[in-house]
């Protein structure tokens, strides 16, 4: 098995291998360039976004700075996805994101994780699951997806769902529901007063 391979595969490898490295080092410059472009550079960043990404659909929009491991080489975004400043994606292995999806500041999405036992971690050697995000799914501020930490199969996220801010997302959350906490969890399902109402007793004045 390859390093690449290993990467993708869930298996232990050495993060420092200089192949790696070199290439990981190529997709941080592009990254660079794109955390310094203008506001009125939109073009610019387009084009950038997508010699970053391993997919990017129409209409996305990340807000600079953004920063990502392979600057974005293993994240694959749909159609419309809005993401405000400091998302952070650890894309050592892939990240898949559905149509529609709004990501608050300072998120963080990561796959990697490392060995409990120290001694593996003293020649910095890592691990790779991955993540995976529906569609139309809103993340709230500083919320944390981190499969890889406490050693769970890959987080996968239901369509149409809330994570509410500061939420810490360490396995499955279904599709259609609100999810809040540390560890995050299901608050309850969207239901017919969310169809009603934006926000407490504000009625939405419009379909």
């Amino acid at each position: 098995m390859t390093i690449y391979e290993k990467m993708h595969s869930g298996e232990i490898y050495n993060c420092t291998d200089e192949e790696l490295m070199m290439e990981q080092g190529e997709c941080l410059e592009k990254l660079y360039d794109f955390n310094a472009t203008r506001p009125s550079e939109v073009e610019k960043r387009n084009q950038l976004l997508k010699e970053m990404f391993a997919q990017i659909g129409d209409n996305c929009y990340i807000e600079p700075p953004f920063h990502a491991n392979w600057g974005g080489k293993h994240v694959h975004f749909g159609n419309d996805i809005y993401a405000n400043f400091n998302l952070t994606m650890v894309d050592d292995t892939h990240i898949y994101v559905g149509d529609h999806t709004m990501f608050g500041p300072n998120v963080t999405v990561a796959t990697a994780g490392h060995p409990i036992v120290p001694e593996l971690r003293v020649n910095v050697t890592q691990f790779n699951i991955p993540v995976h995000i529906g569609r139309n799914v809103w993340i709230g501020a500083g919320v944390i997806i981190l499969p890889g930490v406490i050693i769970l199969p890959g987080v996968t996220i239901g369509d149409n769902t809330v994570i509410g801010a500061g939420s810490v997302v360490t396995k499955d959350i279904p599709a259609n529901v609100v999810a809040i906490g540390n560890p995050c969890h299901v608050l309850r399902e969207i239901n017919d007063h969310d169809k009603e109402y934006y926000y407490k007793d504000r009625k939405i004045g419009f379909k």
